[in-house]
């Protein structure tokens, strides 16, 4: 395993993080049993995945997470988990919702302190609000030592421009330790600014979702490139319309997936990419 620093946290973190969200969910939506969970992060230990991603909205997964690793020594993994800041109505969630979510999230966990805490789903139109409402609640739990480090992860399917991490980077970079955003294959524009942003204020970046639906499923990949080419984002013989990634498959990457996994970390200012899998091959 190649481990690398998560920004300015010191953390070494292993370049691929086991990510409990995601279509499986550590293996609840696909009927993993409870010793078969534990034999996924069993596995993950042994391949020298030391973080592991977690939240209160992906079901039982902090439950899950701290079941499989209760015999594991708490100084050998890192755990981050997150918080939504809205509530199911849409309306910001008060300080004291915020506070209760996160002692809720430390007794599923079985810790009296998580590596980094994050708000979940972050955009850019809810960001002073956070700020000023909420981030002091957090605060307040690093200071009492229930948090070593403070982040979020962004919204992507609202903002493919990166716009909420770019906000917070150039107005208040001293709050986040780290981020998790989307850098991929197919969108690639974190690079423009979110990333070069990140390394100079030494903000840790998890790199999430950057193998995801289209990458994995050849038909929205052809439908995608075409989308492309007809909108003349692309030229129509940049690749061709059939199976347009597979001139990437050569010299050890066997395949479109594989491929996309090695451009993700590939960029030497990714601390780690998530994936996650109910798999242990797969793993």
């Amino acid at each position: 395993m190649i481990y690398r620093t998560l920004g300015r946290t010191g953390l070494k973190v292993s370049l691929v993080s086991y990510g409990s969200g995601g279509p499986s969910k550590l293996g609840q939506n696909t009927g993993l049993s409870s010793n078969d969970q534990d034999t996924l992060i069993h596995r993950c230990i042994n391949e020298g995945i030391n973080m592991f991603d977690t939240s209160e909205a992906y079901g039982d997964s902090e439950s899950i997470l701290a079941h499989g690793l209760k015999d594991v020594p708490r100084d050998d993994y890192v755990i981050a988990t997150k918080c939504r800041y809205l509530d199911p109505s849409g309306a910001m969630r008060s300080a004291e919702d915020i506070a209760k979510s996160i002692e809720n999230s430390l007794v599923r966990l079985n810790v009296y302190c998580v590596d980094v805490f994050q708000f979940h789903v972050f955009n850019s139109r809810h960001y002073f609000d956070v700020v000023d409402q909420q981030y002091p609640v957090l605060k307040r739990f690093q200071e009492q030592g229930k948090i070593r480090f403070i982040g979020f992860s962004e919204q992507f399917k609202v903002e493919h421009d990166h716009k909420g991490v770019v906000l917070a980077l150039e107005t208040h970079p001293e709050l986040w330790d780290v981020i998790q955003l989307k850098y991929g294959i197919l969108n690639q524009t974190a690079a423009d600014k979110a990333l070069r942003l990140a390394v100079e204020h030494n903000v840790g970046i998890v790199n999430m979702a950057a193998v995801r639906i289209k990458l994995v499923n050849p038909k929205l990949l052809r439908e995608q490139v075409a989308e492309w080419k007809q909108q003349g984002l692309i030229s129509q013989d940049a690749v061709p319309d059939d199976a347009p990634l597979d001139w990437l498959i050569h010299d050890g990457v066997d395949s479109v997936i594989s491929a996309g996994y090695k451009f993700a970390a590939d960029h030497p200012d990714i601390s780690t990419v998530l994936t996650g899998t109910s798999s242990v091959h797969h793993l």
